[in-house]
């Protein structure tokens, strides 16, 4: 079945650019690398790794890492997303060749220079929404306001809504979905330019896409 799967995806590449790789799909927490099976890409896809770091106050509270398939034009562009009290970074990088290990992803750096965007901020365990009067001085490239909701179930079940300040990069991201080793991981990013229309990233093909309506914005 992959073999005629793949073959297709050659003859869809002689009339667009894409690729039908095998790539590595896995997800652990507290370290930066992963191992896991492989699964056959949609075309134009690449295998890509991602290393995300949250911290609370200053201190490190979550890590992980993992790999999959992405379309191309996510490569290399780290991003971050931060509230009143935490703050979160994601790194990503690529290779194009079956069961390739991507590079080492870089995270971006932190910055404390305010940008002139304020966004609404707060966070809610086992919930999909949360409201409040609290404000939050974006800095850095963290230009959007940001609504997330994360589901993870499993071994690990937890569900976390956030609200703040995020890079263009992480919005692009829309939805995400990774199951593996018995853990499922489904976040939902929903973005605004602080008082303007509702910005709606794109989603992954293979992600689970939720239908968000949720208004941001600044503090009137």
């Amino acid at each position: 079945m992959n073999s005629i799967l793949c073959a297709f995806c050659m003859i869809l590449a002689l009339l667009r650019t894409g690729n039908c790789l095998s790539c590595t799909l896995c997800l652990v927490q507290g370290t930066t690398f992963c191992t896991g099976n492989n699964v056959t890409c949609d075309n134009g896809r690449v295998c890509i790794s991602t290393h995300t770091v949250s911290t609370e106050d200053g201190i490190k509270k979550n890590e992980f890492f993992g790999r999959t398939c992405m379309p191309q034009h996510y490569c290399n562009n780290p991003g971050s997303f931060s509230t009143d009290k935490s703050n979160s970074r994601k790194g990503i990088s690529c290779c194009e060749t079956d069961n390739c290990v991507p590079p080492a992803p870089i995270l971006p750096d932190v910055s404390d220079k305010p940008n002139g965007v304020i966004c609404k901020t707060c966070t809610a365990d086992d919930t999909e929404w949360c409201d409040t009067k609290q404000v939050k001085k974006c800095t850095g490239d963290e230009n959007k306001c940001i609504v997330q909701i994360a589901t993870m179930s499993g071994a690990v079940s937890r569900k976390t809504v956030l609200r703040g300040c995020a890079t263009q990069s992480i919005c692009n991201i829309g939805n995400e979905t990774v199951t593996t080793d018995g853990i499922s991981v489904i976040v939902s990013i929903s973005c605004t330019d602080g008082c303007k229309s509702l910005y709606r990233g794109s989603s992954f093909q293979t992600l689970l896409a939720f239908a968000l309506f949720l208004s941001l914005g600044c503090k009137n």
